[in-house]
C-alpha cells in the first residue's frame, strides 16, 4: 500500500512513524511551507518535515493544493491512501477523490463533539471529563465524514493543553497503526456515520483569550490556565502586575473581596478573588523573566506576602 502522508506539527509526528513501521511504503510526505520562526525570524521547517527528510521520504511544500499542478504532483505519487494529520490545508473533493483508498484523517477529539481546530483546549475550557482520537474517512464537509476507529482517554485534573496533547498524539498513532495493519491484513473497516447530535466547532485559538476576567467562576479560571498551557498562556493582574499565570486551581470559599483582590499570599500560593472564591495561583511569570513558583515571587515582591 503507497501512503502519502499530510501533517505539519509535532502532534503529526508519531503517525508517521506508524505509517512507516506499519508495512505500507510511504512514498511522500505533505507539510505546509517553512515559517518565519524564533527572534531571528528565520525560516523553519516544520516537524514532519524534519522527520520525513530524516527518514529519507520525498517532501512536497504546495501553499495550496486547489490548483490543477498540484493534483497532478499529488496522482504521479499513486497513493492507495492519503493520511491527514493536522495538516492545515483544505482538501477539496477532486483531492479526496485521487487515493484509491480516499484519505483518512486522525482527528483529536470525540467526534461530533470538537470538530475544527482546536479540539484538545477546547475540550479542558469546556471542562469535559474525557475526550479521545478518531480515526475518520474524510470527506469535503469540515470533519464530518465518518469514523472508522476509536479511542478515549480520560482528562485528569492535573492535565494541560500540553500533557492532553502529547498523550492524544500518541493514541492517534496507535488508533492509526490498528486501522493500517487492519487494512493491510485485507480488511474493510466498519464506518459509523456521526450522529448530527452533540455537534460542536472548536474555533482556534485566539491570544485575546488568555486574559483572566475574575469575575468569572474560579473552575472557568482554572481551566483557561490548563488549557492555554504551553500556548497562548493565562494572563492576569496580581496587585496590579500583569503576568504569565503557569498554574492555579479554584478554591471555593465565602468570602466579601471585589473580584481581582488578593485575599492572601503564602509561599504554596497567591490567592486571588473571584466570583465563587478564589484562584490559587501556584506558578506564574513576570514579564522578560521566566516562570517561576509562587514562593519566589513573593520573594521579589514581599509587600503581598501573608496578605488578607
Amino acid at each position: 500500500m503507497r501512503i502519502v502522508f499530510a501533517g505539519t506539527p509535532e502532534f503529526s509526528v508519531p503517525c508517521l512513524e506508524a505509517c512507516r513501521s506499519s508495512g505500507a511504503e510511504v512514498v511522500a510526505v505533505y507539510t505546509q511551507p517553512d515559517r518565519p520562526a524564533g527572534r531571528g525570524r528565520k525560516l523553519t521547517p516544520s516537524p514532519v518535515k524534519e522527520a520525513a527528510l530524516a527518514a529519507g521520504i520525498p517532501v512536497e511544500q504546495p501553499q495550496s493544493l486547489k490548483t490543477v499542478e498540484a493534483r497532478q504532483t499529488l496522482a504521479a505519487y499513486r497513493p492507495d491512501l492519503m493520511v491527514v494529520v493536522a495538516y492545515g490545508l483544505i482538501l477539496s473533493p477532486k483531492v479526496l477523490a485521487l487515493p484509491r483508498l480516499g484519505c483518512w484523517n486522525v482527528h483529536a477529539s470525540l467526534l461530533p463533539r470538537w470538530r475544527g481546530a482546536a479540539p484538545i483546549q477546547r475540550a479542558i475550557l469546556a471542562g469535559d471529563t474525557a475526550t479521545g482520537v478518531d480515526l475518520m474517512q474524510m470527506e469535503a464537509g469540515l470533519d464530518t465524514g465518518p469514523v472508522l476507529l476509536e479511542r478515549r482517554t480520560e482528562i485528569q485534573h492535573s492535565d494541560t493543553g500540553g500533557t492532553l496533547h502529547n498523550r492524544l498524539a500518541l493514541l492517534g498513532a496507535d488508533v492509526l497503526m490498528e486501522g493500517l495493519c487492519r487494512t493491510l491484513a485485507g480488511e474493510t473497516l466498519p464506518s459509523q456515520p456521526q450522529s448530527g447530535q452533540g455537534v460542536l466547532y472548536a474555533h482556534k485559538l485566539e491570544k485575546a483569550e488568555a486574559k483572566l476576567d475574575f469575575n468569572k467562576p474560579g473552575l472557568a479560571l482554572e481551566h483557561q490556565v490548563r488549557a492555554f498551557d504551553p500556548w497562548p498562556v493565562a494572563e492576569g493582574e496580581i496587585a496590579g502586575e500583569n503576568v504569565r499565570i503557569w498554574a492555579a486551581h479554584a478554591v471555593t470559599q465565602d468570602l466579601s473581596a471585589h473580584p481581582g483582590t488578593v485575599v492572601e499570599a503564602r509561599r504554596d500560593g497567591i490567592d486571588i478573588a473571584c466570583i465563587d472564591g478564589v484562584l490559587r495561583v501556584t506558578a506564574l511569570q513576570r514579564a522578560g523573566g521566566k516562570r517561576i513558583t509562587a514562593a519566589d515571587y513573593l520573594n521579589a515582591r514581599p509587600e503581598l506576602r501573608g496578605a488578607r
